[in-house]
């Protein structure tokens, strides 16, 4: 069985080949992408084996340049033989394609190419984990739930272990590769019956297995949160002060990235096309994307066109001060690419946040809804109500009702209503980050939006 180093090395060996091939037949650049991975993952539920999934993939991807004129064509099959075929295609299609201004490699003098423009980022972990392995965790994550006095029902535990491979290779020099893995175990469980169910969640997930939660804690996560969900009320429609908890607080963050994105930006389809350099957060809001943190779920060393990626400060004291940008964007906008290109097999790159995250406020969670008389705490967000060119956003929502500065009574059927300009403004963050996501954010607190109950 090949070793994973040498599997780097015939990709890129690959790559290489594709380049060289394509600058022959006529290409004025190209660039090329390997993708490989495998994944396992089990299902369990009500105390039975529910699903083996197991599955392995290798997809390319080339890209080739006749001036401004740009082919992409990509394949699952990665033999040697066909790597011909996929280059007279690329340079048939980049004959007839229309011209783009903006289309081309990045700039030579951004790329990483020497060693200590890339991080050692630890995001790759050997660990091998069985079927049998597996099935074990998923086991112990639902019998501890299931345990729990009150819980009715199981819409299943996972497990699973997953582990890749990412060859990029372009004809100005640059050939890199790196490694990633992934794990996480999750569960689902409903407490009540008929009308009266509810149901909650709780979940973990790594790059390494080492630092994924106790099973055990998962369990008794998922099942803690349900019981609380039951006996919910509906609420009046009103306005008060809201708080998102993190779950749901970061999906806040992920509008932000949409609107700073500089596809967005020169499309002219963003709320914020016209704000940079001003204040579109509260005093004391910093938001970042940080590509090289240590095991972190989205980060990478290198760009999807192989550039450097340093961190960047997006938000600072409330005040925009960037888009995110990949090369074809920055072109269009008369800037420099940040880095921030994210690619597949199939496509052209586009810009993308890595590790973004609103940097933690001054108060506790507690502190944060302490001086809340009415209000409402929200751990579920329905629907996807959100017009990124205008700001306007609707969701359906569900959590719990505050009173006098504590979380009450559960509440549900809820619609909460305001524009992302003013919601950034009367924004107040909390101290409890945690990177999970890879778009992540404290507990939030947004005054002045409208709830739309009974």
């Amino acid at each position: 069985m090949t070793n994973k180093k040498d599997l780097s090395e015939q990709y890129l060996e690959k790559l290489d080949y594709l380049i060289r091939t394509a600058t022959r037949a006529g290409a004025d650049a190209c660039d090329g992408i390997i993708y490989s991975g495998q994944s396992q993952s089990v299902s369990w539920r009500l105390g039975k084996l529910e699903d083996v999934e197991r599955s392995e993939s290798a997809d390319l991807g080339l890209r080739v340049f006749m001036g401004r004129k740009q082919a992409i064509v990509s394949s699952s099959d990665i033999s040697n033989s066909t790597l011909d075929l996929l280059v007279e295609r690329a340079m048939d299609m980049a004959r007839n394609a229309p011209e783009d201004p903006y289309a081309g490699l990045a700039d030579p003098g951004l790329l990483a190419l020497k060693t200590s423009n890339i991080p050692e980022l630890d995001l790759y972990d050997d660990t091998e984990k069985s079927a049998d392995e597996l099935k074990e965790l998923a086991r112990s994550i639902e019998d501890v739930a299931l345990g729990v006095s009150g819980i009715t029902n199981s819409e299943g535990a996972s497990a699973s272990a997953s582990q890749g491979l990412i060859a990029t290779a372009n004809s100005n020099g640059f050939a890199q590769s790196y490694r990633s893995s992934h794990f996480s175990l999750s569960i689902s469980v409903i407490a009540g019956a008929d009308a009266t169910m509810e149901r909650d969640y709780a979940y973990s997930s790594k790059r390494h297995f080492s630092d994924l939660r106790d099973p055990a804690a998962i369990g008794q996560e998922a099942a803690t949160k349900t019981l609380r969900r039951l006996g919910p009320r509906k609420a009046k429609t009103c306005q008060v002060p809201i708080i998102f908890d993190p779950r749901v607080s970061r999906t806040l963050l992920g509008h932000l990235a949409g609107a700073i994105n500089g596809q967005a930006i020169a499309r002219g389809t963003s709320f914020l096309k016209e704000r940079m350099g001003e204040q579109i957060f509260s005093k004391g809001i910093s938001v970042n994307d940080d590509p090289h943190i240590l095991r972190g779920p989205s980060s990478k060393p290198f760009d999807g066109e192989g550039c450097c990626n340093d961190s960047l400060s997006i938000i600072e004291d409330g005040i925009l001060r960037c888009w995110t940008l990949d090369s074809a964007s920055a072109r269009q906008l008369g800037l420099v690419s940040n880095g921030r290109a994210s690619r597949g097999t199939s496509s052209p790159p586009s810009p993308s946040s890595t590790n973004l995250f609103m940097a933690n406020g001054g108060l506790s969670p507690e502190e944060l809804m302490a001086d809340i008389k009415s209000g409402f705490y929200i751990t579920d967000l329905i629907g996807m109500g959100v017009n990124g060119i205008t700001g306007d956003y609707s969701r359906g929502a569900g959590g719990f009702w505050i009173e006098n500065g504590k979380i009450t009574y559960p509440v549900n059927e809820v619609t909460i209503a305001g524009n992302l300009k003013s919601m950034f403004l009367n924004m107040t963050a909390a101290d409890d980050l945690e990177i999970k996501y890879g778009t992540d954010a404290p507990t939030l607190r947004v005054d002045g939006m409208m709830i739309a109950g009974a």
